[in-house]
């Protein structure tokens, strides 16, 4: 083991350059201590805004401050990996699906927590014994907002953490240790008076620009609801099977960001933009194969299908009438309630564009 640095920003700065050798975009460090930008969490809870995400809401003090579930904590590192890779932005063909870019390639839970698993054995090298808790997602930490107190990014108006390198096309991988480093300072705000996020949002998941409704988010309806989707959202989804893209589509800073995502985040076959009838016509069995280590398995292959049920109503044409009479023999009531409102939906659109196509609701 080499010297180890004696002040705290010396040792800061070894910790990111560690990151940046293990395979991360970009790190910075933030106190332990609950981050300012959370003074808010237990309001917008209580405002209901946080839906059934009960991760969020039956652990607020737990997620506002690392040091109640970790008393040892002095400081959190906080690395950034890009997973945005160079393909076109949300646009395809009629008949076409969409899963966001998060989720066309490798589980980022295992890409990034390899690289903070390599961070923290270089750490141990570096410094000797020390105490971490090593976190992407699946922790009681708010990644996003100790990224903010590090000064990786600012909160974007579409709540997303943007950075000016970046994007906001990154995963956060989270170390908090019980070294004494030297934090960072905070980002300025870095969004001015754009507001192309929020005229975008076809939901109108943002009440006020900062502020998320996520009963309202598609990535929300999409992934986090497992049962019905509201209907009065339903029309509004697009042809968003998995996540959305859109918010961030529009973003500026998505658009002069300056790096890509690896080989682990370039899409799997078929997961750019697949076809309504590939998705529509999955056995359990291809579900369980083609999504195996992907984002997409989270879903379920109900939650999926009912998903692109919904899709089909909304942008699907007179050839795709029969994925929804399919759809409406499925096993799962949910797949078949979602199906028959998606008939009825394209049949209306069809009737309006003078070709009502065959079929009966």
């Amino acid at each position: 083991m080499s010297e180890v640095p004696n002040s705290p920003l010396a040792r800061a700065s070894l910790v990111k350059g560690l990151a940046l050798e293990a395979g991360f975009d970009e790190a910075r460090i933030a106190a332990a201590k609950a981050p300012p930008v959370l003074a808010h969490l237990k309001t917008w809870i209580e405002e209901g805004r946080a839906g059934d995400l009960e991760y969020l809401t039956g652990q607020v003090d737990r997620r506002s401050d690392a040091t109640v579930a970790f008393p040892w904590a002095r400081t959190v590192a906080v690395a950034a990996l890009q997973y945005d890779t160079p393909h076109p932005y949300s646009t395809q063909a009629p008949g076409d699906a969409w899963i966001a870019r998060y989720a066309w390639g490798d589980d980022y839970h295992e890409v990034v927590r390899a690289r903070l698993e390599a961070l923290r054995s270089a750490l141990g090298a570096a410094f000797g014994p020390f105490e971490s808790r090593a976190y992407v997602d699946t922790g009681p930490v708010a990644e996003k907002a100790y990224a903010v107190a590090a000064g990786l990014g600012a909160y974007g108006k579409n709540t997303c953490v943007l950075n000016p390198r970046l994007g906001s096309w990154f995963f956060l991988g989270v170390l908090i240790t019980d070294l004494d480093l030297a934090a960072d300072a905070p980002t300025t705000d870095i969004c001015g008076s754009c507001r192309a996020c929020l005229d975008a949002c076809p939901t109108q998941a943002f009440p006020e620009p900062y502020v998320l409704d996520a009963r309202r988010c598609i990535s929300y309806l999409t992934i986090e609801v497992k049962d019905a989707i509201d209907p009065a959202l339903r029309g509004a989804m697009g042809r968003q099977v998995f996540g959305c893209d859109i918010c961030q589509d529009v973003c500026p800073w998505n658009r002069k960001r300056l790096v890509s995502g690896g080989p682990s985040f370039e899409p799997r076959p078929g997961n750019l933009a697949p076809s309504f009838e590939e998705l529509a016509r999955l056995s359990p069995e291809e579900f369980q194969s083609r999504f195996r280590k992907n984002p997409v398995k989270r879903s379920k292959r109900r939650g999926l299908l009912r998903n692109v049920a919904v899709a089909i109503g909304n942008e699907g044409s007179n050839q795709h009438l029969v994925l929804l009479e399919e759809l409406m023999k499925d096993d799962d009531p949910v797949v078949r309630e979602h199906a028959a409102w998606g008939l009825q939906r394209l049949r209306a659109r069809l009737s309006e564009q003078g070709s009502p196509g065959p079929g009966r609701v």
